[in-house]
């Protein structure tokens, strides 16, 4: 058995604790049950599987991609499984744990300078010229995350896992938006088998871009590019929920405190917004959202420094 065939088929938990009464049931997809503690391994995994199959990757070519650091550390993985080189274009805008997994996995770095350790537009967009610059070399495979659509399907049984396990009773899925495909793979496929499922989309309040609003610094690792990635479907979207900084981080504490959940600050965001849908939906219902990454991967970071 590869450890590629040990991504997916998460846990699935009610929260109990942070949930107010009087709401709909929130539960959590565990995301870091998959082999380098993200949800990004399924995307990884799926977008080598296609390179492979019509010939963008070849044996001893190089995969170059530019990243916050989850995709990154996920394409290193599968790289290291299936004999590849990566590198990877990354920032020290994010935590150092990611960028030691990366290399620990065989990635090689190349780091570009943030705004002081803000993730901005300016930031994205250097990253994917530079990201531009190494995949000119020859035998190189840029998977180029923000705009591949395989990564999409590599969600499509993320989604199966969720009906399989509420046995169909969900009526909202909320998560956060980053390239936007996963929010996109998920809502397609239950959306097909229950056209009333609400999908909402949760984004930085300081960058509020998916409402319309302008882009702007903000601290929630792997989300909130700064403008509307190109993977984004607004047709399968029902709401749009912005959610800051602070209060991300506050919950993902509260939920290792209060839930033993020990998650990220896109989690944080995740379960601030759930909270609010799950508040308007009201009892009988049910919200599901992720756990997109181990909070293992933010010990360095002020999220849990020093707490």
């Amino acid at each position: 058995m590869s450890v590629l065939e040990a991504v997916g088929d998460t846990s699935i938990v009610k929260l109990r604790k942070v949930v107010p009464p009087g709401s709909a049931d929130v539960l959590v997809k565990l995301e870091w049950e998959n082999p380098t503690g993200s949800m990004k391994d399924r995307m990884a995994r799926a977008v080598i599987a296609a390179a492979e199959a019509d010939g963008r990757l070849r044996p001893g070519g190089t995969v170059v991609e530019y990243t916050g650091g989850s995709t990154g550390t996920s394409l290193a993985l599968v790289c290291s499984a299936r004999g590849y080189r990566i590198r990877i274009v990354t920032s020290e805008a994010f935590s150092q744990e990611k960028r030691d997994h990366m290399t620990a996995l065989g990635a090689e770095l190349t780091l570009v300078p943030s705004e002081g350790g803000l993730t901005t537009k300016k930031l994205i967009l250097d990253m994917i010229e530079a990201a531009r610059t190494l995949a000119r070399e020859p035998g190189a495979f840029w998977s180029n995350q923000l705009e591949n659509h395989d990564s999409i399907a590599g969600y499509f049984p993320l989604a199966e896992e969720i009906w399989r396990q509420t046995d169909g009773r969900v009526d909202a899925f909320v998560h956060s938006v980053g390239t936007g495909a996963s929010s996109r793979g998920v809502a397609t496929v239950l959306k097909e088998k229950k056209p009333a499922v609400r999908m909402v989309a949760v984004e930085p309040a300081e960058s509020p871009v998916l409402a319309g609003g302008a882009p702007g610094p903000h601290k929630i690792e792997g989300v909130g590019v700064g403008y509307v990635p190109p993977l984004w479907e607004p047709a399968l979207v029902d709401g749009i929920e912005a959610v800051a900084t602070a209060d991300a981080k506050e919950m993902a504490r509260r939920l290792a405190r209060e839930e033993a959940l020990f998650a990220g600050t896109s989690s944080g965001a995740n379960v601030v917004a759930a909270l609010r849908v799950a508040a308007r939906l009201g009892p009988g219902a049910t919200v599901v959202t992720l756990m997109c990454d181990s909070g293992l991967k933010y010990l360095s970071t002020d999220v849990y420094r020093g707490r």
